[in-house]
């Protein structure tokens, strides 16, 4: 929330620096994130005489002006301006001058002629003419009035400023507006606060009433609604002092009454609305919900489709406005209005946000709407608004109008004790110290020995119990006043990690140990990536969730899996020229489990990815590093991999115990395209949920044994569409309990060799025990394992 210093004056005695006054409103919670200093680096810019005018003897484009500057003598300017006469008083940057963008003009020599500085315009000044008229001119800023010459033009023009950037908390609506911050600064400051004016005078033969017709059919969602008429109004420019209040915020003046709905909304945080009474069919105001599939086009002129869910202000027609966020198209003020109405709700909080990020439509009007108006400043809001018409005399005001309220006028009041008050600040703060602050801040209090009876005042809807008045207090009495001490117990508890997360963490570890960073990604992905990996097929799409509000295209759909993202950033590092490298990321999966999307499932998922100088068995490594330390003496089974993403002959999905624990490989070489990436890329994914279920902590150990180990080579030739699984699993079936190793070590394909067959080589290793094998036993076991492999996969010795 921004506010000017120069604004809160009108409200508040203020006699101490904006420095002090930032101070204290730390010290009671409100943080001022930014002090703008505005028009203070602006200087030695004065005001000058234009008093004769020559033609540049060396540029036909330049002209030499003598000028007279006041205290700094008379100086002569060379300048291309066009607009500017003699007798003009105009501002010029001396010797030395600082210009609004921190630009530093020096005099010198122009084309041979000697310049003591530089005329200015309004954009050199910081200003354009909602400040002062002509400032947007481009050229040379002439001032309409006789400024007394070689003063400084920041300080006629009154544009210095302080500008307060206070974050405002979330629990505090009631200080979205300049004059919610006042009441604070009176309070901090231990001054009163003034009043806005709230008085206007009517014409007795204008009635709304008699005009126009308002329904409420949305009570629970517009508790409040106030309108009023206003005849015979004249569209013109507002008057400077509202222009350089809105300036001031970063808004452009447009005509009075906009204006003045821009004025209420800054000054006391009640978004206001004025319809043009010309274009309301049926002279009605309607307040309902939308029927589903209604259409409005806003004043931005973006239409959209409505739902039930949507609150709007309607005529006896159509939409005139989204409730809370927007007015119509068809309703807004025009140069030609001559009767309006005007509108001062308030709206249920949580429906103007939903609706707003709904609609992605969002506004000054909906951003306060979603933090919570209060019925009180509903009132005032409209009080003030009628105020401005009859001050600034453009239109008629109504002597009657409608108030449709069903909120409560009781003021809530809160009963309690002061050393319920003191038991939670954990100090005794003074009876007649609570009293006082709570008076300034516009509370009420009764008190009688212990008890106390405070009367919350009717903008603070935030209040609820005595908590609130203890929080209250400690934040005007000072936190200095706390003492810090030690948490009082019987026992200390040790915190730690429990027994998953430690093996979150040890999975991790080792994962960096490899070479891996751990990376953070979105839980949403963009549908077009769902279909790029395949997961449109095979029941991926039935179990989708779509993002009903969704932040972009990029981000429609919860992620069923993590490929697409740690895929997504591998490309964002190769497009970045970085060339290599090893990721990881433990994170959910989310999925519907029905149709009627009740029922949604997360899985926690390990994915990661490799690209650089890696190949296929690298990645098959890291996966058997995972599981030699976490599934120690499982059976494992690398049998071929059915998912889309993955090569067809470079990928192996992860049996551990007969389980479906993933999938790893290399990427396919479309998808590669798709993200302009290429270098391959091998990855992976693990499911953790069901791997986790694998884990075992019981390493068991084995003495070395002292009898010779035998080795025996096999080369068979089975069809090429065996995999090398199948034949492991053949030969581990029968090798008995002395067969303590096989590995892979060739496979031929060419000469010789049938082209649908393969030549499979393994290496066997036998380890007794008890005693030395004997030849013949060796030889037994393997006529064994041959005879087997004949039958189960037809293999043949080579």
């Amino acid at each position: 929330m921004k506010a000017p210093l120069s604004w809160l004056k009108d409200y508040v005695d203020i006699d101490c620096s904006a420095e002090e006054l930032q101070a204290k409103l730390f010290s009671c919670g409100f943080e001022v994130e930014e002090m703008i200093y505005v028009g203070y680096n602006i200087k030695k810019i004065v005001t000058c005489k234009i008093l004769e005018s020559e033609k540049h003897p060396n540029a036909d484009k330049l002209s030499v002006k003598q000028v007279d500057a006041g205290k700094y003598g008379k100086l002569q300017i060379v300048t291309n301006a066009k607009n500017i006469e003699i007798g003009d008083i105009v501002p010029v940057a001396l010797d030395g001058a600082v210009l609004n963008n921190g630009e530093t003009i020096n005099a010198g020599e122009i084309r041979g002629v000697k310049s003591a500085g530089m005329f200015c315009s309004g954009n050199e000044l910081g200003i354009t003419d909602d400040w002062y008229k002509g400032a947007s001119f481009d050229g040379v800023l002439v001032f309409r009035e006789e400024f007394p010459l070689g003063e400084e033009v920041i300080d006629l023009l009154g544009v210095k400023d302080v500008i307060f950037d206070i974050n405002v908390t979330a629990n505090r609506p009631d200080c979205q507006s300049i004059f919610g911050i006042a009441r604070e600064v009176a309070a901090v400051l231990g001054k009163s606060v003034k009043m806005p004016d709230l008085s206007f005078e009517t014409e007795k033969t204008v009635s709304t009433r008699n005009t126009i017709v308002v329904e409420d059919k949305a009570t629970d969602l517009c508790p409040r609604y106030i309108s009023h008429l206003v005849k015979d109004v004249k569209i013109e420019e507002s008057p400077d002092w509202i222009k350089h209040r809105l300036f001031s915020m970063g808004l452009r003046s447009i005509n009075n009454i906009v204006d003045i709905t821009n004025f209420v909304l800054l000054e006391l945080g009640q978004p206001m609305h004025a319809f043009d009474l010309n274009d309301l069919q049926g002279n009605k105001i309607i307040i309902r919900r939308a029927e589903n599939g209604e259409k409005i086009i806003t004043l931005d002129e973006k239409e959209f489709s409505l739902t039930d869910e949507n609150l709007v202000i309607c005529d006896s027609v159509k939409p005139v406005a989204l409730a809370g966020i927007m007015g119509g198209l068809n309703s807004e003020i025009k140069d030609t209005t001559k009767d309006i109405v005007f509108e001062s709700a308030k709206f249920k909080r949580d429906n103007i946000r939903k609706s707003s990020r709904a609609l992605g439509q969002r506004s000054d009007s909906s951003s306060r709407f979603e933090k919570g108006i209060d019925a009180y400043t509903t009132g005032i809001g409209m009080q003030r608004a009628l105020h401005l018409i009859s001050e600034l005399k453009c239109g008629k005001i109504a002597c009657d109008g409608y108030d449709l309220n069903s909120c409560s006028e009781e003021l809530k009041v809160i009963k309690t004790t002061f050393s319920k008050v003191n038991g939670v600040l954990g100090i005794d703060v003074p009876k007649d110290k609570i009293e006082q602050i709570l008076s300034s801040l516009n509370f009420k209090v009764v008190s009688d020995g212990d008890k106390l009876e405070v009367t919350v005042p009717a903008y603070r809807e935030d209040m609820e119990d005595y908590p609130d008045i203890a929080e209250e207090i400690i934040r005007e009495y000072g936190y200095d006043y706390i003492n810090p001490t030690l948490l009082k117990t019987s026992e200390i508890t040790n915190g730690g990690r429990n027994y998953a997360q430690k093996k979150v963490e040890d999975l991790k570890n080792l994962l960096v140990g490899y070479g891996f960073n751990e990376i953070i990604t979105y839980s949403f992905v963009s549908e077009k990536e769902y279909k790029t990996f395949g997961l449109d097929k095979d029941g991926y799409e039935e179990k989708m969730i779509k993002i009903f509000n969704p932040l972009g295209e990029d981000m429609a759909v919860m992620r069923q899996s993590l490929l697409p993202s740690i895929v997504r950033t591998v490309a964002y590092n190769l497009n970045r020229k970085n060339n290599s490298g090893r990721l990881f990321e433990l994170a959910k999966t989310y999925s519907m489990v029905d149709k009627e999307y009740k029922n949604h499932q997360e899985k926690d998922v390990l994915s990661f990815a490799m690209f650089g100088e890696e190949d296929f068995f690298t990645a098959k490594g890291v996966v058997e590093g995972i599981l030699d330390t976490f599934c120690y003496g499982k059976k494992v089974e690398y049998l071929p991999c059915e998912e889309y993403a993955m090569h067809p002959t470079r990928s192996a999905k992860v049996m551990v115990d007969g389980k479906y624990v993933g999938y790893f490989g290399q990427i396919r070489p479309e998808i590669n395209d798709k993200f302009d990436v290429q270098k391959e890329i091998f990855a992976g994914e693990l499911y953790y949920d069901v791997l986790k279920d694998t884990f075992t902590d019981k390493i068991t150990f084995k003495s070395l044994s002292k009898y010779p180990q035998v080795e025996r080579d096999l080369a068979i030739i089975v069809d090429e569409k065996i995999a090398w699984a199948d034949i492991n699993n053949a030969v581990t079936e029968v090798g008995g309990e002395y067969l303590h190793d096989i590995k892979l070590f060739d496979i031929y394909r060419g000469g010789q060799i049938a082209s649908d067959k393969k030549s499979v080589a393994f290496n066997l290793v036998f380890v007794p025990y008890e005693r030395t094998l004997t030849v013949e036993e060796i030889d037994g076991i393997i006529k064994g394992i041959l005879l087997n492999l004949r039958e189960k996969l037809g293999a043949e010795l080579r």
